[in-house]
Parts: structure tokens; C-alpha cells; sequence
């Protein structure tokens, strides 16, 4: 049996053309439901080029009020907080003055390597598009995920674009439009 050598290219480019998505910082499940709790893995695929990761830093939008960071083995990690406009009130009756802004884990990754770093969070009660600009810092070099589509704009078509999570309406208000 023959292949003919259009059918080897265009599965040649297709592959090639399909790698860059995989280079990005991603969410291992990059949808979830709106107002609910979510684990959600920030999958790093690979460093700067042939340099080793050395931190990761995710800012977290300030519509995610509460966010607990996973520990790595290995990692030492970094937590820093902003204040809240207005103080709410925890699902325990506490009252929240402050919240997590950025998340960061220090250590090596290296560069032919993945890994994923956790957080669990209550996501806020919106749908649409939820971004978390992240910084790599490399032993050489950095990666700035920081850049946020356009609307109407493909994530995958800009430069570095940040970390993205599709929220969903909530199971029990699917099917309850007018």
C-alpha cells in the first residue's frame, strides 16, 4: 500500500501546526461551573527554551475571592494577599477582609519536563472566559502568559496568552431561560 506524500505533509503540518497550543500554560480541565468549587492544575509543559523553570507566579482575579494554593515537594510557595473593597461573608459566618491576589511556587522544573500546580478556589458567579495571567521565571529568561484575547479573537492566536477557564452556568440553571 502507498501513501501518497500529500497525505505524509499534510499530516506533517497538521501536527506542527497543532504544537504551539500544547506550549502554553494551560488548566489540565479548562471548563467549569459557575459559582461552584474547583480544583484547577496549571499544567507548566516547558521552561525557556532550554532553561529550567525556577518560579511560577499566577495572579488570580480579583473576581475569586477565595483561592488555597496546593504545596509541592520541593517547592517553597508564596502566598500574597489584597484587601477587599467591601468585606464579606464566609460561608462559616467569618467575615473575609482580604484574598489571595497571586499564588507562587519556587523551586526547578526542568525544561524537558511538565508539571502542574493546584489551587482549589470558589469560582465567582459569572460565565464566560476567566483569565490568570501567570509569570515563568527560568533559571535564563522568563515567559510572561499575561495577554488577554480581544473579543471575537481566538486565545490561541495571540502571543503568550494567559491561562483561561471557561465557566459554565450552574447545573441547575441550564435550561431555565425565557
Amino acid at each position: 500500500m502507498r501513501f501518497p506524500w500529500r497525505c505524509i505533509l499534510l499530516g506533517g503540518l497538521m501536527t506542527a501546526y497543532s504544537l504551539p497550543a500544547m506550549a502554553h500554560i494551560v488548566f489540565a480541565e479548562p471548563t467549569a461551573r459557575s459559582g461552584s468549587y474547583y480544583a484547577g492544575f496549571f499544567r507548566v509543559s516547558h521552561g525557556c527554551g532550554a532553561s529550567d523553570t525556577a518560579s511560577v507566579r499566577i495572579s488570580v482575579p480579583e473576581t475569586v475571592v477565595s483561592a488555597r494554593p496546593q504545596p509541592k515537594r520541593g517547592w517553597t510557595l508564596n502566598i500574597e494577599r489584597a484587601p477587599l473593597a467591601t468585606p464579606i461573608k464566609g460561608e462559616d459566618g467569618t467575615v473575609i477582609k482580604d484574598r489571595v491576589a497571586a499564588i507562587s511556587w519556587t523551586g526547578r522544573l526542568p525544561a524537558d519536563q511538565f508539571e502542574q500546580f493546584g489551587v482549589m478556589m470558589k469560582l465567582p458567579d459569572l460565565t464566560g472566559p476567566l483569565y490568570f495571567p501567570v509569570e515563568q521565571k527560568c533559571v535564563k529568561g522568563q515567559n510572561r502568559w499575561v495577554h488577554i484575547p480581544a473579543p471575537g479573537q481566538a486565545w490561541h492566536s495571540i502571543p503568550y496568552p494567559a491561562p483561561v477557564i471557561e465557566l459554565t452556568e450552574p447545573a441547575d440553571m441550564q435550561g431555565m431561560h425565557h
